[in-house]
């Protein structure tokens, strides 16, 4: 029997799929697609998101892979009459050190989650669809295009369509705006470089086109067209010559693309006994803001460690969490994107702005059961938190920060009761001692005489001023 069976390749499924692997956990990953996925489409990583990937060992891939984002110019024939960026690039803090959005092809962010999976011993089983599953109090029966399996739990990563979230019958509320439409496509263009991207407007209709990062493609942005016969490389080249007024500029080879229609919507619930949803197959986000594919990351993000914890013999405390936490991040993650995309029907000035509201640092899990702060007096930051980095100093001499001590599957006790001596528990029986010289992480966590313990996935669980909460707390997580 498979410990858990995940349908969907997507960057969920691979995320959840790392995380359960890196513990040790028997997984499975199939995808009912007979190639892997090729288009840029979610190309926006945000700041939290690209914390998770440090913790997965694969940041450096990832920076390698993208940039900052490019000028963005818009014209009026060949006059410039806007300039800007999505976002203002802001440097490092000791706390934040991914503060801006990293733009990478999904194609490549996916590619890179399944050169770490495969290098856990897991590879990613294409062609092989979920068709059905039926479950009981052992496990979930499935029913595969390749046969039947068996597994203690199931995931549905598998899209806005999701085959699991149907047979579970569970609803999926909100609303579909055939009305707003756009045409996104990755393609090759002659006739112009890569330093800036740029949109062109003629009358109503608009085209926007900006190199896609890490590639010699660019992404391309329109309405979609009225004849739906009409093949893509020609509406684009029509469009691109008319907006422009430069016939100089060929679009060439299309190597994918789609038409994305306003489609908003959250299940009811994530969890149904021991069959689970994350990502699309539980909230479908409009693009604007870059909020989608990062929800999903987390929601894997979030589900790895418990779903683990569970099949160790933690108590259902543990696995009840993840619903609670990530409908109500979802829920939050939803309203930024909604909200980004009235500014675009609008027509705002700003609407192409993106602040740190998208970046996903300030979500937290306060209300969770999971979140503890038993100080009379909470600082600014709380159990339920995301945990800042800070730099710090071993015993010996050595530099390090925070997020070195946190990475990897275990929990971690930070002791501030004989500041500026931090003690960190690391794993099991592990201890480090380290210094916070600089005083950043006194900075950046506002605690006194506390004990603050640290998720697996980079949130703080407990503060308390008392050892003994710290006894109670770990065995009402382990039993």
């Amino acid at each position: 029997m498979t410990d858990v069976l995940i349908a969907g390749a997507g960057p969920t499924g691979l995320t959840l799929a790392c995380e359960l692997a890196v513990r040790g956990v028997d997984v499975r990953v199939v995808d009912r697609a007979d190639r892997f996925f090729g288009g840029s489409r979610a190309d926006g990583i945000q700041p939290r998101t690209l914390e998770v990937f440090d913790d997965l060992g694969i940041i450096d891939q990832i920076v390698a892979s993208g940039d900052l984002g490019t000028v963005i110019r818009a014209y009026q024939g060949d006059k410039v009459v806007w300039e800007g960026q999505m976002t203002a690039p802001t440097d490092p803090t000791p706390a934040v050190p991914y503060p801006n959005t990293w733009f990478v092809p999904q194609f490549r962010t996916e590619e890179i989650l399944r050169e770490r999976l495969a290098a856990l011993g897991v590879r990613v089983e294409l062609s092989t669809e979920l068709l059905d599953f039926t479950q009981d109090a052992g496990g979930v029966t499935a029913t595969l295009s390749t046969g039947t399996t068996r597994a203690r739990y199931l995931v549905g990563a598998d899209g806005g369509h999701s085959t699991v979230r149907k047979r579970l019958g569970i609803a999926f509320p909100g609303k579909t705006d055939e009305s707003t439409a756009m045409l996104f496509a990755d393609a090759r263009v002659d006739g112009i470089t890569h330093d800036h991207g740029r949109i062109w407007q003629a009358g109503d209709a608009s085209v926007s086109v900006t190199p896609l990062a890490g590639t010699e493609l660019f992404f391309v942005v329109t309405q979609p067209p009225d004849n739906q016969d009409e093949p893509v490389r020609d509406y684009l080249q029509r469009l691109v010559t008319e907006s422009s007024g430069n016939p100089d500029i060929q679009i060439g080879e299309v190597t994918w693309h789609t038409t994305w229609r306003s489609n908003i919507r959250l299940a009811e619930r994530l969890r149904d006994g021991r069959v689970f949803l994350a990502g699309d197959a539980g909230h479908v986000h409009p693009p604007t803001g870059g909020q989608g594919m990062n929800t999903g990351i987390q929601d894997g993000y979030n589900l790895g460690w418990k779903l683990a914890a569970a099949l160790a013999g933690a108590p259902d405390i543990v696995l009840d969490s993840y619903e609670s936490e990530r409908l109500a991040t979802a829920r939050t993650a939803l309203d930024i994107s909604t909200n980004l995309l009235e500014k675009h029907r609008r027509g705002d000035e700003d609407a192409h702005v993106r602040g740190p509201e998208v970046h996903q640092l300030t979500l937290n899990y306060r209300g969770s059961p999971l979140s503890h702060d038993d100080r009379a007096i909470p600082g600014a930051l709380r159990a339920g938190d995301r945990a800042p980095d800070a730099p710090v100093t071993t015993a010996d001499g050595r530099s390090t920060r925070l997020f070195d001590l946190f990475r990897g599957p275990h929990w971690t006790l930070l002791d501030f009761s004989a500041a500026p001596t931090i003690a960190s528990t690391v794993a099991k029986e592990a201890t480090e001692t380290v210094v916070d010289s600089e005083g950043h992480v006194q900075a950046a966590y506002d605690v006194a005489d506390s004990l603050v313990l640290i998720r697996p996935d980079g949130y703080i669980g407990l503060v308390t001023t008392d050892s003994e909460q710290l006894s109670k707390y770990w065995a009402a997580i382990h039993g």
